[in-house]
């Protein structure tokens, strides 16, 4: 299985859409794929049609209780898709796990033997502590949405320097897949500037595929689906499909050949 963290320590920039649309067009083309929700909003785990109520067993379990992998997954209404959903509970893992000797590690080995799935994601919180850097150490590699806006080659930057900490201190095969421009606006020249910054700072790190600012990947979430699902000709739903292709063709050979 290879680990994707999706991840950016700003919030609002299209992460979790991100999470779940490229989790929904991965299953779509044969991937069996997991989506591990480690936001404590929860917010894959709704926008995915999992209830609150219904999630028994969630990546708090995961993390601090050691629940075994398989008591956590649950299935979703996509065929190939499952989820391990995040509860309220999480909010207080990162201090319960302070005191935890392998605390940065302990996603990494719950992950470590599972053969389950071929592919999996992670919808990282919209910070850098504990959270976020229990999946940076799990991940083969980061898939950072970006969005196009003003501040955002300046929050990139600092994720770029926490990256290579992990690299140095807990995950060494740590590497950046690439960057997802997002709620890109071909109305606004300053949406222009920003990708074209972007690009000439990162080159081809940088993803061809730019997700559009588009109402339906906003209305989809409150249906408990993915905007592929709810309306899979809109101009979001295509752009990740488009997304996905390339991500795929990212992938080293043989996790493509597995």
């Amino acid at each position: 299985m290879i680990t994707i963290a999706i991840a950016n320590q700003k919030g609002g920039v299209g992460k979790t859409t991100t999470a779940i649309n490229i989790a929904t067009a991965m299953a779509a083309t044969g991937w069996k794929t997991l989506l591990i929700d480690l936001d404590p909003q929860g917010n894959a785990s709704t926008g995915l049609g999992i209830p609150s109520g219904e999630r028994s067993f969630s990546s708090y379990d995961l993390l601090v209780e050691q629940s075994p992998i398989a008591d956590c997954l649950q299935g979703t209404s996509i065929p190939g898709l499952d989820i391990i959903p995040a509860t309220q509970d999480l909010s207080g893992a990162e201090v319960e796990l302070v005191s935890v000797n392998d605390r940065a590690a302990r996603l990494d080995g719950a992950l470590g033997n599972h053969t389950q799935h071929e592919i999996c994601f992670i919808d990282c919180p919209p910070s850098l502590g504990l959270l976020t850097l229990n999946a940076l150490t799990a991940a083969d590699t980061l898939l950072v949405p970006l969005q196009c806006e003003f501040f955002a080659l300046e929050g990139l930057s600092q994720l770029l320097q926490t990256v290579e900490q992990v690299q140095q201190r807990f995950n060494s095969r740590l590497g950046i897949i690439g960057i997802a421009l997002t709620m890109f606006d071909r109305r606004n020249r300053l949406t222009d500037q920003v990708a074209d910054d972007v690009r000439d700072c990162l080159g081809e790190l940088v993803f061809n595929s730019v997700i559009p600012r588009n109402v339906r990947l906003s209305e989809a979430p409150s249906h408990g689906l993915p905007a592929l699902v709810y309306d899979h000709a809109c101009a979001g739903s295509r752009a990740y499909m488009a997304l996905a292709s390339e991500l795929i063709a990212r992938l080293p050979e043989k996790r493509k050949a597995a």
